[in-house]
C-alpha cells in the first residue's frame, strides 16, 4: 500500500490569525482534493514567526479547542494533517506546538522540545517524546524544526515505531555554495537513512519582517533520497511512499540500524549538556 504525502509551503502572515488559518484551510483542501492521504503545513502557520513581544504572541496563540481546527478537521476528508501552531498551554504557558488530526479532529498534540535561538525569548520548550499516532496512513510521529537536528530526538521517534516523521519547519535562509541542498534538507536525508525511517518537511516562503527563509520544502524516503521538493517560489511537494519499507530496519542480511545497537556503550550521549558558551 502506498500513502500520498503532501506538504505545502505556505506564507503564513505574523499577526494575521484569521487569514492565515483561512489560507491553510484552503492548502489542506487543496492537497485533499489532489490526493493526499498525509497533509504537512510549516511550523506556526497559524501565527506567522518572527515575532516582536511576548505580548504578540500571547495575542495569536489559541488552544488546541479553537475553531481553527474544526476548520481542518473538516477539510481534511480522509487525510491525515499535521501542521504548527503557536499553543496558548496549560499555566499562560507560549509553546511552539503542532497538531496531528483527520475528520474526527486533533489526534495528538506535540510541543518543540528544542526551541532555536530567539524563540526561548518567547516560548516555553516542551518534554514530551513525539507521539507516534496509528493511522489508516501509517504510524505518523510529529516533531518541529530544529528538534530534526538532534539525532537522540529522530531515534526516539523511529524507536516508537513510526512510519514516517512529519516535521512542520520555518528554516531561516542561510548561504550555501551554489549548487548544493540547503543544510537543514541534508540533515533530513540523514536522519531518514540512519534510521530507515521517511521524512516530510514542510518550509514556509515569503518575507517576514526581513526574515528570508529556505523554502526548503522536502520529502525523503526511508533510504535518505529527496523524492519530491518544491521551488523557491512555494507551492507543494508530494510522493507516494510505501510506508511499510520504514518498518525494515535491516540493510544487508546482518545488517540493522536498530538491531545492531550497542545502548550499553552510549552513556556519555544521554550525560546532561556542558555548560552554555557566553559570547
Amino acid at each position: 500500500m502506498t500513502t500520498v504525502i503532501t506538504c505545502v509551503q505556505l506564507a503564513p502572515v505574523v499577526g494575521d490569525l484569521e487569514g492565515n488559518v483561512s489560507r491553510a484551510t484552503d492548502a489542506i483542501a487543496a492537497a485533499v482534493r489532489a490526493g493526499a492521504d498525509v497533509v504537512v503545513l510549516p511550523e506556526l502557520a497559524t501565527s506567522g514567526y518572527v515575532f516582536e513581544s511576548v505580548e504578540e504572541v500571547r495575542a495569536l496563540a489559541i488552544t488546541p479547542d479553537h475553531p481553527a481546527f474544526g476548520s481542518w478537521a473538516r477539510a481534511a476528508g480522509g487525510a491525515v494533517v499535521v501542521a504548527g501552531f503557536a499553543e496558548a498551554g496549560p499555566g499562560g504557558a507560549l509553546l511552539n506546538s503542532a497538531v496531528v488530526l483527520d475528520a474526527s479532529g486533533v489526534l495528538a498534540l506535540y510541543r518543540k522540545a528544542h526551541l532555536w535561538d530567539r524563540e526561548s525569548l518567547f516560548f516555553t520548550a516542551g518534554d514530551a517524546a513525539p507521539p507516534v499516532v496509528e493511522t489508516p496512513h501509517g504510524r505518523i510521529a510529529v516533531m518541529v524544526c530544529y528538534d530534526l537536528e538532534f539525532p537522540e530526538w529522530v531515534r526516539t521517534a523511529a524507536l516508537a515505531g513510526a512510519d514516517l516523521l512529519a516535521v512542520p519547519t520555518n528554516w531561516p535562509l542561510w548561504p550555501r555554495p551554489d549548487g548544493e541542498r540547503p543544510g537543514e534538507v541534508l540533515n533530513a536525508m540523514t536522519a531518514a537513512r540512519l534510521n530507515r525511517l521517511a521524512v516530510a518537511c514542510a518550509d514556509r516562503s515569503g518575507v517576514e519582517r526581513g526574515q528570508g527563509w529556505t523554502r526548503g520544502t522536502a520529502i525523503v524516503d526511508a533510504d535518505g533520497w529527496v523524492v519530491a521538493e518544491t521551488g523557491a517560489d512555494g507551492g507543494t511537494a508530494s510522493a507516494s511512499l510505501d510506508l511499510a519499507a520504514s518498518r525494515d530496519k535491516a540493510l544487508t542480511e546482518r545488517a540493522d540500524v536498530i538491531a545492531d545497537r550497542r545502548p550499553e556503550l552510549y552513556g556519555a550521549v544521554a550525560a546532561g549538556p556542558p555548560p552554555r558558551r557566553t559570547p
